[in-house]
């Protein structure tokens, strides 16, 4: 009786997998769609029951298909998701494995790489790369190695969706932890992102520098200068991560560079003095105003001292 049963399964997978390699897009689509509502959160042994000890057949299929159309965007979050599905199963590192073999992370970096990807694609594309990661840290290491941080850094400072964002901030705090060969390369990746042109990324390099720290112990000297710069935004969420930050760095050798640079912030540029215009003052001449920094009313300057700016 249960070789009948297992005789039957055996047919349905082999139809099916007939059905993809012969299936139009809509066909492969609806395969996917499918697969996706009915293998949510399953383990590895369950997927392989599921597919009668064949699931690498369909998954060396997704994988193929994945790396011949992912430039052209052919219902991209579908193979995504279903890869996923593949790669957080517990119990599952064959699948991993096989994903790893035919060059799946590189494959997946160039998505989050893509112009013409859109946002959703791109974060789960993000995610994919996270249930990498999570298998540990050798698989960490092999985004690294993959010039993954450059990667998911820049994603994070194009990025114009706060989903996609979030998702480049999560794996690059996770790619910090338990991973020592490039746990620097990440700090000076987050360093990196602090002048970029984005106030959803500063703030969050900020926040993840703040988790980051503590794990390289030293600080580097080239994080003065751009968070400091981060105190003349106009943006209060930024402002009030760089604030954060700098009272944690406070604890650490770069202390008397930056309140070097704290002090020097309080002392007008030239380019800061306007010339008050006469017909404002009837009777004073050549007055000189000072444009005030745009940062918050205090800093802390040391562990027990604070500046109060008015």
């Amino acid at each position: 009786m249960g070789s009948a049963k297992q005789q039957t399964q055996i047919s349905k997978i082999m139809n099916l997998l007939q059905e993809w390699d012969k299936g139009s897009k809509p066909t492969r689509t609806k395969i996917l769609q499918d697969f996706i509502v009915q293998n949510q959160n399953k383990t590895g042994p369950e997927l392989e029951q599921e597919f009668a000890q064949a699931a690498s057949l369909f998954l060396a299929r997704l994988t193929a298909w994945l790396r011949l159309t992912y430039m052209l965007g052919t219902c991209l979050n579908e193979q995504l998701q279903a890869l996923s599905i593949f790669l957080s199963a517990s119990s599952g590192h064959k699948f991993l494995a096989e994903f790893l073999e035919v060059g799946g992370v590189l494959t997946v970096l160039e998505v989050i790489g893509l112009k013409q990807a859109n946002e959703k694609d791109k974060a789960q594309a993000l995610r994919l790369l996270h249930c990498v990661a999570n298998a540990g840290r050798k698989y960490k290491e092999l985004i690294c190695e993959s010039y993954g941080i450059r990667a998911i850094a820049e994603c994070l400072a194009k990025s114009k969706a706060e989903e996609t964002q979030d998702c480049a901030r999560n794996l690059l705090e996770t790619l910090s932890q338990g991973n020592p060969k490039f746990e620097n390369q990440v700090y000076k990746g987050l360093i990196a992102l602090l002048p970029c042109t984005s106030p959803k990324a500063q703030q969050m390099a900020a926040q993840t520098l703040r988790v980051v720290q503590p794990i390289v112990e030293t600080a580097n000297p080239t994080i003065v200068d751009p968070l400091l710069n981060l105190l003349r935004t106009l943006h209060l969420e930024v402002q009030y991560e760089a604030i954060e930050l700098i009272k944690d760095l406070m604890l650490y050798e770069v202390q008397d560079d930056l309140l070097q640079g704290l002090v020097h912030l309080l002392r007008p540029a030239k380019e800061d003095m306007i010339k008050k215009p006469d017909i404002l003052d009837g009777q004073c001449n050549n007055i000189l105003t000072v444009t005030p920094l745009l940062f918050a009313p205090s800093i802390l300057l040391s562990p027990t001292c604070y500046i109060d700016v008015v």
